[in-house]
């Protein structure tokens, strides 16, 4: 009976032993097939990886970020002051400095006219019929010192249930006077600039600021800010209800020029050092994958190896 258990024992690990000896490959397709998903399982996040950057890259280049600076003068270009008075009559113009304008004297009457003038006629770029008459003042220039220029018109008669006085700013009254042709100068700033109006019986203060913005293809425009208070003026007069007086003052708000410029934020370089260290990382997964798959086959036969040898051992 004890022999028959032997032999048995004997016959199934031979049996074993032959089968596992004859049919290796199996085994070695099992792992490699594990290498293969966690391989793939590698690249498909890779691949995500890749596709976003380069989304992102196409991204920030559609969309630039607006960087915005400043820049402090000491001096302003003169800005040049394009005023359409229209019927009413320019009566004084001065330059005061830190803010300072000294009491009216006679009111309504013709005083001096310090500042630097220009009167100029023109059609309106936009219709190119209507005759425009504009009054070019020359601007402040000194900040640190508050500048301002202080006009004051006069209307005798109006036949217009609101009375106001439009005018413009634009950048430098210097290149208004070296202009060949200032008609065309003019409606190049007319078409370019924003117009506003100051009203009769007040004291419009008009505060400037200047932003300077740098397009893509290069060009510099040039955009005018204000901010601008109105003061009731108490007219003691005697005069007709027709009669109006016309005040506005102009100066610089600060010291600082505002530069805007569009600055792409994408950079191919930062860009392709990211690719090739995701590529990078791939190569070194795979042949990582690689190597463990031959260390797996190396441990797997030298099991089989030693378990062949234990059971011959037996046997």
């Amino acid at each position: 009976m004890l022999r028959q258990e032997i032999a048995a024992s004997y016959q199934e690990l031979s049996e074993e032993v032959e089968h596992v000896a004859e049919h290796p490959e199996p085994v070695e397709e099992e792992e490699m097939d594990d290498d293969q998903e966690d391989t793939s399982s590698a690249i498909l996040p890779a691949v995500f990886l890749v596709y976003q950057t380069i989304t992102d890259f196409r991204e920030k280049l559609k969309h630039p970020v607006m960087s915005v600076s400043y820049k402090e003068v000491p001096l302003y270009d003169a800005p040049g002051i394009a005023l359409y008075p229209g019927k009413a009559q320019l009566l004084s113009c001065k330059h005061h400095y830190y803010d300072h304008i000294p009491p009216l004297i006679n009111p309504g009457q013709p005083g001096e006219i310090e500042c630097t003038t220009q009167r100029i006629n023109y059609t309106d770029p936009f219709t190119n019929q209507t005759m425009k008459h504009a009054l070019i003042v020359q601007g402040p220039r000194d900040v640190k010192k508050r500048e301002l220029v202080f006009l004051q018109f006069h209307l005798n008669e109006t036949n217009q249930d609101f009375s106001a006085i439009n005018y413009l700013l634009f950048s430098s009254f210097q290149e208004f006077l070296n202009s060949p042709d200032k008609t065309e100068f003019m409606k190049d700033c007319e078409s370019s600039y924003s117009s506003w109006k100051f009203s009769g019986g007040f004291r419009t203060w008009v505060k400037m600021s200047l932003v300077k913005t740098k397009e893509e293809d290069g060009r510099e425009t040039v955009e005018f800010k204000q901010e601008t208070s109105v003061v009731n003026y108490i007219d003691q007069r005697h005069k007709p209800a027709s009669d109006q007086l016309f005040f506005v003052v102009f100066e610089w708000k600060d010291p600082f020029i505002q530069k805007v410029q569009a600055i792409v934020t994408a950079n191919p370089w930062n860009m392709i050092a990211l690719l090739c260290g995701i590529f990078l990382a791939l190569f070194k997964a795979a042949d990582f994958a690689k190597l463990s798959v031959k260390w797996m086959i190396k441990i797997r036969k030298r099991h089989l190896k030693r378990r062949s040898q234990a059971m011959n051992h037996i046997s």
